[in-house]
């Protein structure tokens, strides 16, 4: 990427490990752990623009606090690039969508009543693509445990015209109906739309990404 960006990202990984293609030497990462809510995250992107015109690169459920903060009157963001962006509130009614949440509220549910593991039952192919495997049980019950507990990316109040006026660059992976719903709504929006598949929930990771991004913010950002 040729313009210096926030990127955002979560608590298990950092850096260039959660931006592979980043330049830590001009760009900045800000992360956030399961418990920081989302309020806390949309203040701290705040603080770190400090009313500066920034590209902001948002992963996942970060997509929510980003497009918070690109609505407040407080900032002006140059861009935004939300990567397989978990912006549900835009797309609720939607019956693959209805699924998911009650899917999400019902495995939240068996950890509530102390049962992880079927929690983990539930989420893990909604998540990771893949069923539950006994044998990966210990190695993933951290991970089960910090899902259980983090934010749910819906009921946030988002809606579209929080974006107007901000060019946006959406990229998904081509491999969950969810989120390819989610980038046909932005861009019927006025968003654009890339598909960088090869690595599903981290289309970053993927040589074709960076080009994607530049030809987006060449075309925004002059």
């Amino acid at each position: 990427m040729t313009s210096s960006a926030l990127y955002l990202h979560s608590a298990q990984r950092g850096g260039r490990a959660s931006w592979p293609w980043a330049d830590p030497t001009h760009d900045d990462f800000l992360g956030f752990g399961a418990d920081a809510s989302i309020r806390t995250q949309v203040d701290a992107i705040l603080r770190s623009l400090d009313g500066r015109p920034r590209v902001v690169c948002a992963h996942s459920i970060r997509a929510v606090p980003a497009v918070l903060a690109a609505a407040s009157s407080r900032i002006d963001i140059a861009a935004l690039v939300l990567v397989e962006p978990a912006l549900y509130d835009l797309v609720r009614g939607d019956g693959l969508v209805e699924r998911h949440i009650s899917a999400v509220t019902e495995a939240r549910a068996q950890a509530a009543d102390g049962n992880l593991r079927g929690c983990w039952a539930i989420l893990r192919p909604l998540m990771l693509g893949g069923a539950f495997d006994p044998e990966r049980w210990d190695a993933e019950r951290v991970l089960a445990g910090r899902w259980a507990r983090s934010n749910v990316p819906w009921g946030h109040g988002i809606r579209v015209d929080m974006l107007t006026g901000v060019p946006t660059l959406v990229v998904t992976g081509g491999w969950n109906e969810e989120y390819e719903l989610i980038a046909r709504t932005l861009v019927a929006h006025g968003g654009r739309h890339r598909v960088v598949a090869g690595a599903q929930h981290r289309p970053q990771d993927m040589p074709g990404f960076a080009e994607c991004v530049d030809e987006f913010l060449g075309a925004v950002t002059r």
